[in-house]
């Protein structure tokens, strides 16, 4: 489970003054005083991570009251494209599922100031970038020693299938069944290499434990409870890191699947203008070292991108709505539960 707040938490599913079939994870109010307005934002971020972005918003823009709701990838998207909740901002870190709410027109455009983004950062003047976070492996202290973890996918199928009962049952990775990133990186992995369905096949012969949400196994593999998890978000991961010991970040070296977490303005909004103003600050995300780290979301960052060609940045485009056709997405995910759950 993520990490529980419960300042203005809303107890049941009544969200944005109607009731919802999405699940509302948590939900705050920052408030301001004076209020001048209030910019509803639904977001996959946890409140932890995204709340020193939110006060130093606040801080260039006093007077906005910002409501904050956090749920799940696949929730986001159905809060917006199927339900028609209200938000002014919608925040994900599933690109694809952001891509499709552009394409089928629940988000409005917006032309963001010039030279803030790179062209490859945006998307339509609909679509806006501000994160480039790996999907990486994580690792227990209590089964790798230092330099011992696997460096790419190829070394990880041989460590698994050589070691059996080491690690049966103590490996974890996304239920890309109901995780909309889970789902993104796991596509994105299956045309990247043919490895991800040796992989798959090789941890479903182990028991690998599903999971909705990257906290929760960085939580057990730091305890000991998983060997390593696979496909994890980085940026959790590292802030983490930060407070909880017993694990390391291990980016595989054959190629790691970056994500960039969007911020998008649905077509139905009502505060418009105050969310062009935090789309245009989380664009500069990039340009303020004390949130990257406060946060642990990273900026977009061209050159490092440039400089590590392992690093493969998921792209913009239709190529994106490929796996989200309702046949090719049974199709993946009747492959993946044949190589995976196998029951």
């Amino acid at each position: 489970m993520r990490l529980a707040h419960f300042t203005t938490l809303i107890a049941g599913l009544f969200v944005a003054g109607f009731a919802s079939a999405f699940e509302v994870e948590d939900r705050r109010l920052f408030e301001a005083s004076p209020q001048r307005s209030v910019l509803k934002v639904i977001s996959t971020a946890d409140l932890d991570v995204f709340t020193p972005i939110i006060r130093a918003f606040q801080a260039d823009n006093p007077g906005i009251a910002v409501d904050y709701t956090v749920t799940g990838t696949t929730d986001l998207m159905g809060a917006i494209h199927d339900e028609g909740a209200q938000f002014d901002l919608a925040i994900s870190s599933a690109m694809d599922l952001q891509t499709k709410l552009v394409n089928d027109g629940f988000a409005q455009p917006y032309t963001a100031p010039a030279n803030v983004l790179p062209d490859w950062a945006i998307w339509r003047d609909h679509l806006f970038a501000f994160t480039q976070e790996p999907a990486v492996l994580v690792v227990s202290d209590r089964f790798f020693a230092p330099g011992e973890a696997p460096r790419n996918r190829d070394e990880l199928i041989t460590l698994l299938r050589e070691n059996p009962d080491r690690f049966r049952g103590r490996i974890g990775t996304y239920d890309v069944r109901t995780s909309g990133f889970g789902y993104l990186v796991a596509t994105q992995d299956s045309r990247n290499s043919e490895a991800f369905w040796r992989l798959m096949e090789v941890m479903g012969r182990l028991d690998a434990k599903l999971y909705c949400c990257s906290g929760d196994m960085i939580r057990d593999v730091a305890s000991g409870e998983l060997g390593l998890a696979y496909n994890v978000l980085g940026s959790y991961a590292a802030s983490q890191l930060q407070s909880t010991k017993g694990f390391r970040i291990v980016p595989l070296s054959d190629f790691v699947n970056v994500m960039l977490r969007t911020s998008l303005i649905p077509a139905n909004a009502e505060n418009v203008e105050d969310a062009r103003t935090m789309v245009d600050f989380l664009s500069g995300l990039n340009r303020r070292a004390d949130l990257v780290t406060a946060s642990g979301l990273p900026g977009i960052d061209s050159t490092a991108l440039q400089e590590n060609p392992s690093l493969r940045p998921i792209r913009f485009g239709p190529g994106l709505l490929v796996f989200l056709d309702q046949l090719k997405r049974q199709n993946f995910l009747r492959s993946w539960e044949s190589s995976l759950v196998q029951e």
